[in-house]
C-alpha cells in the first residue's frame, strides 16, 4: 500500500464520525425579519437568503399580515431555490388579533433533507390567551420526526409571561410529541416564566445572549435585548450546535443592516431521537 493510499484511509476514517453527524443532525435557524413585506427589496432579500440558506428549516416571524407578506416569503423562496437546493414553503393566514398585533408566520424547509407529515396550521385552542396562535407543523428527517411552533409573542409592556405560561401548558400535555419551539418571546430566558420548561427537561438554545439590535452603536456595542430563543426537548433531541448570526459585525453597518430586521436570527443543529 502506498503512502498516499494509506494517508486517505486514514483521513477518510478520522472523517466518518463527522459525515455520519452532518448527515443525520438538522439544522433550524428561527428569525424576526421586521415588517417583512413589500418593502424589502431584491437586494435585501437577496442578502436575507444569502444568511438562511446553510441551514434546512426556516422559521419566520413578523411576516406582514397582508399579501405583500406572502410575496416575500415566495421571493424568498425563489431566492433560495437558486442557490443549489430545491426549497418549498408553508405561510400562515392572518387571524383576527387587537390592532397592529396581526402578521403572519412561515416555514421554509429543503425538501431533499425535510418531509412534512403534518402540515402546518395555527394553534387554534390558544386564541384565547395569546394575540397571535403559534404556527405548527410536522417534519421528518432522517427517519425521525419533530414538531415546530412558530411563534411570536406580545410585546414585553404588554406582559408576554401570560402568553408564554399558556404555551407552556400546551407543550407539556403533549409531551408524547417531541416539541420545538422557535420564538421571539419579548422576554429573557431567566424570566421564572421558563420554570416550568425547564422543570419538563426542556433546554433553551441561548442562556442571556442578546439577540435584538439598537438603534444605535457605540463602542461597537449594537446588542440591546436577550429576548429570541429556541427551546427543545432534552431527552427526545441530541444538541450539536446553537447560537446566533451576527450579520451586522460593525458599528458601521447597523443603519444598513436593521433595513434587514432588528433582530439576529437564532440557529440550532439538533439529532431527534423520535422515531
Amino acid at each position: 500500500m502506498s503512502l498516499k493510499h494509506l494517508l486517505f484511509l486514514l483521513f477518510f476514517y478520522f472523517s466518518l464520525p463527522n459525515l455520519i453527524i452532518a448527515q443525520e443532525e438538522v439544522s433550524l435557524v428561527s428569525w424576526n425579519i421586521r415588517d417583512f413585506g413589500k418593502t424589502k427589496s431584491a437586494e435585501e432579500i437577496e442578502h436575507i437568503s444569502d444568511i438562511l440558506k446553510g441551514y434546512d428549516i426556516i422559521a419566520i416571524q413578523e411576516v406582514v399580515a397582508g399579501y405583500g407578506g406572502s410575496q416575500a416569503v415566495a421571493r424568498l423562496a425563489d431566492e433560495l431555490n437558486r442557490k443549489g437546493s430545491k426549497w418549498d414553503c408553508s405561510i400562515s393566514y392572518a387571524k383576527k388579533s387587537p390592532k397592529y398585533k396581526t402578521e403572519k408566520y412561515a416555514y421554509l424547509w429543503k425538501t431533499s433533507k425535510i418531509k412534512v407529515i403534518e402540515k402546518a396550521s395555527l394553534i387554534n385552542e390558544l386564541e384565547s390567551c395569546v394575540y397571535r396562535e403559534p404556527y405548527r407543523i410536522k417534519f421528518e428527517a432522517n427517519g425521525n420526526s419533530f414538531t415546530l411552533l412558530n411563534y411570536h409573542s406580545r410585546k414585553h409592556s404588554e406582559q408576554p409571561e401570560i402568553e408564554v405560561s399558556c404555551i407552556s401548558d400546551y407543550i407539556i400535555n403533549h409531551k408524547d410529541n417531541n416539541i420545538i419551539l422557535a420564538r421571539d418571546f419579548n422576554l429573557p430566558i431567566f424570566h421564572i416564566v421558563f420554570n416550568t420548561f425547564k422543570e419538563n427537561d426542556y433546554k433553551a438554545c441561548l442562556n442571556g445572549e442578546r439577540t435584538s439590535l439598537k438603534r444605535a452603536c457605540k463602542d461597537n456595542d449594537y446588542l440591546n435585548h436577550a429576548i429570541d430563543n429556541i427551546m427543545y426537548d432534552s431527552l427526545k433531541n441530541e444538541l450539536i450546535d446553537c447560537g446566533t448570526i451576527d450579520f451586522v459585525q460593525e458599528c458601521d453597518q447597523l443603519e444598513s443592516m436593521r433595513m434587514l430586521s432588528d433582530h439576529l436570527p437564532v440557529y440550532i443543529k439538533f439529532k431527534s431521537l423520535e422515531k
